[in-house]
């Protein structure tokens, strides 16, 4: 959602978001499936701004997670 994609600072942001929670955090984009608590990961998934990427979270506390990452999403990282 924010104009300059995925790019280190946001996704610095969402692997430390991701890192507050147990569960595991898995992040995809057009097939390719990184895990959300990588910041390498989440890199090469090349997030530019009006790509849909689908984050899943497994775990005792998925919803949570869930809900902390979609906000930060929705926030578009704090840029705009």
């Amino acid at each position: 959602m924010n104009r300059f994609g995925i790019h280190a600072r946001p996704a610095a942001l969402f692997v430390k978001t991701a890192n507050n929670f147990q569960s595991e955090i898995m992040v995809e984009k057009d097939g390719l499936k990184v895990p959300g608590k990588s910041i390498i990961g989440l890199l090469t998934l090349e997030g530019y701004q009006g790509a849909v990427i689908r984050i899943t979270a497994l775990g005792v506390d998925a919803a949570e997670a869930l809900q902390a990452l979609e906000e930060l999403v929705r926030q578009k990282f704090f840029e705009d």
